[in-house]
Formats: C-alpha cells, sequence, structure tokens
C-alpha cells in the first residue's frame, strides 16, 4: 500500500505539471522542514543535539518556516527537527500548512504526543509520524531511554481513537536481523493498525554518537530481501512506490535525486541533502540552480557509497514510475490490494 487516493492523485498531477507541462528537471517532492534542533531524546544514530546550545535554543518563526514551504511549491511536508512537538507554535505552522492543503507529516518520538494532542485537529491533509525503531527493548535502546516505546504505542493508540492519520518511520540498523525487521512490522501493521509505515536503512550520519552500526548496500538488501519474504512487503502498509522497495531489495538500483527531498532548518536550504552538510543557501532557487548535484551519488562522493535512504532513492523510485505505463499500473495495483 502506499499513499491515499486523493493524496496520489494530488501527487501525481503535480508530477505531470513539473515534468511535462513546465518541463522542469528539478522540482521537490516533499520539502524536510526543521523548524528547531532541539530534542527531549538522545538517540544514538542522530547528531542533531549534537549543535551548540544557543542553536538549540532557537525556534523557527511560523512565517519562515510556511514561507519556505511555499517558496519550494512542494505538496508535502514532513516535520522534523529534533523534536517539533518542543516548538511552542508547531500547532500554527501546521494549520496553515493545511489550510493551504499541503500534506503534513509531524515526525515525533510522541514523548509529548498525547500532551499536546488537544493542539491539532484531524484532517486528510496531516498525520502523526510516529518515529518506531524495535519493539519494546530495542526501541528503548537505540533512543537511550526506558519507557519510550510504551508512551509511543499509547499515544498512537490515542491518535487513532481520536481520528488522526498516524504513519510510523522505522531505521534499521546492522544490528537488525530479518527477524527484527518482522517482528516491528508486524506488530505495527497488525496489532496497531497504523495507516502506513516508512522504513529506512540507517545512514552513517556525521554527527551521530554512534558510528559503528550503520549498514552498508550489501548489508541493507540482504535485510529487506530476506524480511519481504513470505509475502510480507504486499501485506504491510507501506508507505513506499514498489520500485523503492525494488530498490532496497536489490533487484534495481537507481541514482541519487537529493534534489527531490530538500531539507530546510533553521541554518536555510542545506546542501546536498538533511544527511549531509556541504553548506545552506537561504532560497530555494539557490539550493536547486547553484548546487552541483552531479558530484553526488555512490560512486562519486565517498560520503554517498553506503547510502540507501529515502530521501535521495524515493524520488528516482517515482519519477521512475512515473516514466513507465507498466510501472505506474503496477504502483496502482498494489496501492489498491494494500
Amino acid at each position: 500500500m502506499a499513499m491515499p487516493l486523493r493524496q496520489t492523485i494530488r501527487v501525481a498531477t503535480y508530477l505531470f505539471d513539473q515534468k511535462v507541462l513546465k518541463r522542469r528537471d528539478k522540482f521537490p517532492l516533499i520539502v524536510e522542514l526543521e523548524p528547531l534542533f532541539a530534542c527531549n531524546l538522545k538517540c544514538e544514530g542522530c547528531g542533531k543535539i549534537q549543535h551548540p546550545a544557543g542553536v538549540l535554543k532557537q525556534r523557527m518563526p511560523v512565517a519562515q518556516a510556511v514561507g519556505a514551504v511555499l517558496e519550494s511549491g512542494a505538496p508535502m511536508v514532513s516535520i522534523a527537527g529534533g523534536e517539533p512537538l518542543m516548538h511552542p507554535q508547531i500547532d500554527e505552522i501546521v494549520r496553515q500548512l493545511v489550510q493551504r492543503k499541503k500534506y503534513v507529516f509531524l515526525c515525533t518520538n510522541a514523548m509529548l504526543l498525547r500532551k499536546k494532542m488537544d493542539n491539532f485537529t484531524p484532517s486528510p491533509y496531516f498525520a502523526f509520524a510516529v518515529h518506531i525503531d524495535g519493539l519494546r527493548e530495542r526501541h528503548d535502546a537505540s533512543v537511550a531511554k526506558e519507557g519510550v516505546f510504551d508512551e509511543a504505542v499509547e499515544a498512537i493508540r490515542e491518535a487513532k481513537r481520536r481520528g488522526f492519520r498516524v504513519t510510523t518511520n522505522s531505521t534499521f540498523f546492522n544490528t537488525d536481523t530479518p527477524q527484527t525487521v518482522v517482528e516491528v512490522l508486524d506488530f505495527l501493521n497488525d496489532d496497531l493498525k497504523v495507516d502506513e509505515m516508512m522504513i529506512s536503512p540507517a545512514y552513517a550520519y556525521e554527527k551521530a554518537p554512534d558510528q559503528e552500526h550503520f549498514l552498508g548496500v550489501e548489508q541493507t538488501r540482504e535485510l529487506f530481501r530476506k524480511a519481504f519474504a513470505g509475502g510480507n512487503r504486499r501485506r504491510w502498509r507501506l508507505n513506499h512506490s514498489p520500485l523503492f522497495l525494488d530498490f532496497l531489495e536489490g533487484r534495481t538500483d537507481f541514482p541519487c535525486t537529493a534534489w527531490g527531498i530538500p531539507n530546510y532548518s533553521l541554518f536555510g536550504w542545506q546542501r546536498p541533502c538533511y544527511l549531509m552538510s556541504d553548506g545552506y543557501v537561504p532560497t530555494y532557487r539557490q539550493l536547486i540552480e547553484e548546487t552541483d548535484w552531479d558530484k553526488y551519488g555512490r560512486g562519486k562522493d565517498p560520503r554517498c557509497d553506503n547510502c540507501m535512504a529515502h530521501c535521495g532513492y524515493e524520488p528516482t523510485a517515482v519519477l521512475a514510475t512515473m516514466g513507465s505505463l507498466k510501472e505506474s499500473l503496477r504502483a496502482a495495483r498494489e496501492s489498491a490490494v494494500g
């Protein structure tokens, strides 16, 4: 299963307008918006809280956050951080984006979700995206704090009860096995019944405290090939295109399309993606026009050699799907089955 029909039609129309009617080579599918870097957890695979104290105290103004998304023109927004629910005006940022019919995913570790839930309104344009990296013991170890898994599960249940769309985001490391992947996705899919699930192999984020447990390309392919076996891939409500899942399994390969999911943070538009930092520019146009995109990707930049992250390769898969009638029909068929 990919995205809901209404969202699918909206994104397909946007892609047709950008690619066919306006003949643009580069355009965003979704903006990664980071209105703060502060967080209430210290996850081993994340380096956002390594910023200086003065930076961690900053909060992006509402007008700046909304303006950046509008400047890009992207139909979808993923609000991350840090922990977005620590931003005192995060509900207003969401409200203004939803008002403009942007599809908004608020990424959260869910520690504050039940406390802040009253500030939000269910909408087909809005979803909470809760980070879950494994079942109780594994997840709590990844975020370096006990009790986080149980709180996240209760928050998901409460959000679903109130009529919110809830998706999840799970990152897998070289300490994972096909069985641990299956266990957590079965739980999210069958027990919690979240609307959609996103999965990603861990990338060696340069500021992350733990640099030993990121996956290489062949490890990633073997992990997902085995986890997807036995019909799991078709059964799970995965929020990915079929071609991206093929890519994770090693059935196909793609070049990186980092410009498809640009990142905007307190520092500006980040080059080339949110996982690497080769400088910042103040405008989206500068990001697109002044970045040497051809120098990034596996075989071009050694930092990219083990990356199979969705921010670089899902856009490539989406564009490849759009450019093929066969793959478009396949995506529609698998979405209907899901």
